[in-house]
């Protein structure tokens, strides 16, 4: 734990309106880096997750201190009202609209006009879907995303990292930090509106340039990293273990297959695609027949590309993992390490906790002292 102050964003202040998923998520990337990020939260939820989900705490809501202040009230309205005039940033998770009718909306603050209006939705803060309820799972699906992965017979849902995390709280946080640099250097705020469908679109870049050129089909299990190919997929193991194979190229299928103990020549030329199906079979069958921790040994030090496929219990006692510090004990349970590591500024878990409750008067003399 470090002390308030530390990390490469010491000194930003920022207004968390307490949310779920994607906004609790960009708070806490902020608050890892060092920026000291004040939760107003509904009197008696605290942490958002945690009080959704039933759990005692929540990872998200880690790095910053509670202000427990009733929006509908005069008074408490008057309160987070002073403290947004004193931040450099807000971030907020409501529909399109609710901010506005509590009189803190972003045109609300002409005495803070180098203020950063950081704003989470699903569908944005305009078009047709904008008021519409929905989920990672809706979003992802309207951009295409969900379409492409899983099995011919399905979509494979991928939890919800990839809209909430993925395109939804590190875009915000991503387009929060381009305001903020802008905003110091002119004086001038503005809003990031940022909608999970518009960054899981931008994540896709790379897929959809392939399908709009031939290189990739909109029908799964027909694609390279869709899990069709026998090169990049995954394999059960004798004990019931997975281990995960990521030899597209080569050299690395040639260290695969060495590994393996198969004849390279005696197995169907992979670069035909009608000889997937065979190739799966063959290195199934192959994996089949040792534990994963065997087949882990074997593929250790080399460049095969193929690892263990570790539960959320197994990943942070993994050697490498445990050598980068990647997962740290805090506040009684394993958290992912704050990322990226920085060389000169390196983020940490501060000192806040979601457990502390301020007082409006403490809240107010941390930020104008």
């Amino acid at each position: 734990m470090t002390k308030p102050g530390q990390g490469p964003l010491a000194g930003l202040r920022i207004v968390e309106i307490s949310g779920l998923g994607p906004t609790p998520f960009a708070a806490m990337l902020l608050a890892d880096m060092g920026a000291d990020v004040i939760r107003i939260a509904r009197p008696g939820s605290g942490g958002a997750e945690a009080h959704v989900l039933g759990l005692d705490r929540d990872i998200l809501d880690r790095g910053r201190d509670v202000l427990e202040l009733d929006l509908k009230s005069d008074m408490d309205r008057a309160t987070a009202r002073a403290l947004i005039v004193c931040a450099d940033a807000l971030v907020e998770g409501m529909r399109p609209g609710v901010m506005e009718r509590l009189g803190l909306g972003p045109e609300d603050f002409p005495e803070n006009p180098a203020l950063v209006y950081g704003r989470m939705t699903g569908w944005g803060q305009s078009g047709p879907l904008a008021d519409r309820a929905g989920h990672d799972i809706n979003y992802i699906g309207l951009t295409g995303a969900l379409h492409a992965m899983g099995t011919p017979e399905r979509p494979a849902i991928p939890l919800n990292l990839l809209g909430d995390f993925g395109g939804g709280g590190m875009y915000l946080a991503f387009g929060m930090l381009a305001a903020l640099i802008h905003a110091r250097a002119t004086g001038q705020g503005q809003v990031v509106d940022a909608a999970i469908t518009d960054g899981t679109a931008h994540l896709m870049a790379m897929i959809s340039g392939m399908a709009q050129q031939g290189a990739w089909s909109d029908r799964r299990g027909e694609n390279l990293l869709d899990g069709t190919a026998p090169f990049y997929t995954t394999y059960e193991c004798a004990d019931g273990g997975h281990m995960a194979v990521g030899a597209i190229e080569p050299k690395f299928w040639t260290a695969l297959i060495e590994g393996l103990e198969l004849e390279a020549d005696a197995l169907p030329d992979r670069a035909d695609r009608a000889n997937w199906p065979r190739l799966r079979e063959i290195l199934a069958a192959c994996f089949a027949m040792r534990s994963r921790e065997d087949w882990t040994a074997v593929f250790e030090g080399t460049d095969a590309c193929a690892t263990p496929v570790l539960t959320i219990a197994e990943a942070p006692q993994h050697p490498h993992n445990r050598a980068r510090a990647t997962f740290v004990s805090h506040d009684g349970l394993e958290h992912p390490a704050p990322a990226p590591k920085l060389s000169r500024t390196p983020g940490a878990i501060g000192a806040g906790s979601d457990r502390n409750r301020l007082s409006p008067a403490e809240a107010l003399a941390r930020w104008k002292a």
